[in-house]
């Protein structure tokens, strides 16, 4: 079988990310990168072994050999770009946000419909091994959330990214990071939104984002979660997620997993790999050579951002 290649868009900390994940999954090569810094895209693509290295993405578009893409971009570029790919013929995983509004969301869906791509939103925690085994006990009927308390803490009070150098774009509490929350406790009850509540803090006057934010949800079996975000907090920096159910308690944070009573929890065995990112990549390229619709399709998780959308609206008002 012909290996899929792979061209990468973004090499900052989250496409680095992939790029590690992607070294471990057999018959996957990455042909091209693109950022926007040409010298430090050049860096990278050498330590990666990467032929290809561009700052526009038509180019690794233009390439007949690029079977799929990654967008590892500023989140307001997501949906024209996941646009772009799909209309030039190409698979396309887009990370976490798939939009910045509901109108770009459901325009990447429609167009995903109508070119019959694998087009995926890298929606990880569906794919943390720690979330994974909460929902095998859900699957199992061993356990049912009765809440989920989420925190998602960052230090962001000046506009640098995960690996300390400045960003050239801001990020956003409600379409990014509360994205990675919603889509969550919809998935992990298997039971759709049905009310949804927010207040924000002040606006920051540099950044012109909130940068303190609540968010209140209840699916419609009943089980409801308190999510709290903050670009303020000066400590323990993520996100980390208390299921409180009818049997057990548990602590997720990113891959690893807890007891209520902080006893870790041996998850090795959940999946072929501890890391969430990749687990989220092999879906994405399982999905191309099986033909199939992937887990966190861009269909799937629309649901989420009428949600968003639905909060953005009440914090105008």
């Amino acid at each position: 079988m012909k290996p899929i290649k792979v061209a990468l868009a973004g090499a900052g900390a989250f496409g680095i990310k992939h790029l590690d994940g992607i070294k471990n999954i057999a018959g996957v090569e990455v042909v091209s990168l693109v950022s926007r810094d040409l010298e430090k895209t050049r860096e990278v693509a050498a330590k990666y072994g990467i032929a290809h290295v561009s700052t526009e993405l038509g180019d690794s578009l233009a390439l007949k050999e690029v079977d799929a893409v990654i967008l590892c971009t500023p989140t307001q570029m997501h949906a024209t770009q996941a646009i772009a790919c799909l209309q030039a013929g190409k698979h396309v995983q887009v990370e976490i946000p798939l939009a910045d509004s509901l109108l770009g969301a459901r325009a990447v869906v429609a167009c995903a419909q109508d070119s019959g791509l694998v087009a995926m939103c890298g929606h990880t925690r569906r794919f943390n091994p720690s979330h994974q085994y909460v929902r095998n006990q859900i699957s199992a009927g061993k356990f049912n959330i009765q809440q989920m308390d989420v925190q998602t803490y960052f230090f962001r009070r000046s506009n640098m990214n995960a690996l300390g150098q400045p960003r050239s774009w801001t990020d956003h509490l409600l379409w990014h990071h509360a994205a990675h929350t919603v889509d969550l406790f919809a998935y992990q009850c298997g039971s759709p939104i049905v009310k949804a509540n927010a207040v924000q803090g002040p606006i920051h006057p540099a950044l012109g984002i909130a940068m303190d934010m609540s968010i209140q949800l209840q699916a419609a079996n009943g089980a409801i979660c308190t999510l709290s975000l903050s670009f303020n907090n000066d400590g323990p920096l993520g996100t980390f997620f208390r299921y409180i159910g009818d049997s057990a308690t548990y602590i997720a944070r990113y891959d690893d997993l807890f007891s209520g009573k902080e006893e870790r929890i041996d998850v090795s065995q959940v999946a072929v790999s501890m890391n969430g990112i990749e687990l989220q990549d092999r879906e994405f390229f399982a999905a191309i050579t099986e033909g199939r619709e992937p887990n966190a399709s861009v269909a799937q998780v629309l649901p989420c951002y009428q949600v968003l959308h639905n909060l953005e609206q009440q914090l105008k008002t």
